[in-house]
């Protein structure tokens, strides 16, 4: 039994496996044994950026061949990762940074792996996310991840009225120099007061967590901008005491409403239709949707 089969706990098969791995976020101690184990014994390793990866492989005295894989990588490069997986190849994922997938490329491969009837195996490890939300000091017995947000628009704008509207706390990522617009525009949706946390570089030597309202982050960022790697953890909607969504967020969620209204008007639905189709998909009441465009002309 190979080292790879070992980690998965099952013999070697005709086909091969694909390995998710996560790597670590920031200090390469954090990568764990198991990992170790299935990049030493795989064919190969697509690597997001095999410049990064040679770091680790570095400090961990590995060996295994890597590929680069990536967002822009040609479709060609993924069918070659697929045909040594069917002829019987071990082949491990990584990305820079955490896990694979977790708004990073890989997806496509592991999609159709999958679909293949491929056998895929999630190695686990570091995580930003669990990092950023422990460290917070925010109550997170349920949370949801949402990404990179949209840099503008009214995609933008449904977003940030979901969150506000949310119970649950919520972790984004975001780059250091749009760390403070961002803040700026949850502090208008969610409300200034919303408590939050801003973490950069987590397990790094300049690790941070800065807490707080969003109105008091959001004028630091603007002060201090931040660097690195930043996640951002707000906390959720205090709908028990009757503190929900801003009215700023209820404006950007009626607005978004409106315009999928409209788009579906133009496209042919009739104005009844479209606002009963919109207002079952956001609960925004059917009246308010259909009439809103008479009482603007009006």
């Amino acid at each position: 039994m190979t080292a790879a089969a070992a980690a998965s706990g099952t013999e070697g098969s005709r086909r091969g496996t694909l390995y998710v791995v996560a790597t670590p976020i920031g200090n390469l101690g954090d990568v764990t044994l198991r990992s170790l184990d299935v990049l030493r014994a795989v064919s190969v390793v697509a690597a997001e950026d095999t410049r990064l990866t040679r770091r680790l492989w570095a400090r961990h005295g590995i060996e295994t061949p890597l590929l680069s894989y990536h967002a822009q990588s040609p479709a060609s490069r993924r069918n070659e990762l697929l045909e040594r997986l069917e002829r019987g190849q071990d082949v491990a994922l990584v990305t820079d940074a955490g896990t694979p997938l977790v708004s990073d490329p890989g997806g496509e491969l592991v999609t159709e792996w999958a679909e293949r009837g491929g056998n895929v195996v999630p190695i686990p490890g570091a995580s930003a996310v669990l990092a950023a939300l422990v460290a917070s000091g925010i109550p997170a017995p349920r949370w949801g991840f949402d990404g990179f947000l949209p840099r503008s628009g009214s995609e933008r704008k449904r977003r940030l009225a979901r969150i506000a509207a949310d119970d649950r706390a919520t972790v984004l990522f975001e780059s250091p120099g749009r760390t403070a617009a961002t803040l700026r525009d949850l502090a208008a949706a969610c409300g200034g007061e919303r408590r939050a946390a801003v973490a950069r570089e987590l397990t790094k030597r300049h690790e941070e967590v800065r807490r707080g309202t969003l109105a008091g982050l959001a004028a630091s960022a603007a002060e201090t901008p931040p660097r690195g790697e930043v996640t951002i953890v707000v906390s959720g909607a205090d709908l028990e005491h009757g503190t929900p969504a801003s009215e700023a967020a209820e404006a950007a969620s009626l607005d978004a409403a409106l315009a999928q209204v409209a788009a579906l008007v133009a496209a042919g639905t009739s104005r009844s239709d479209a606002a009963r189709q919109v207002s079952a998909t956001t609960g925004i009441p059917r009246r308010q949707l259909y009439g809103a465009p008479d009482r603007k002309s009006g």
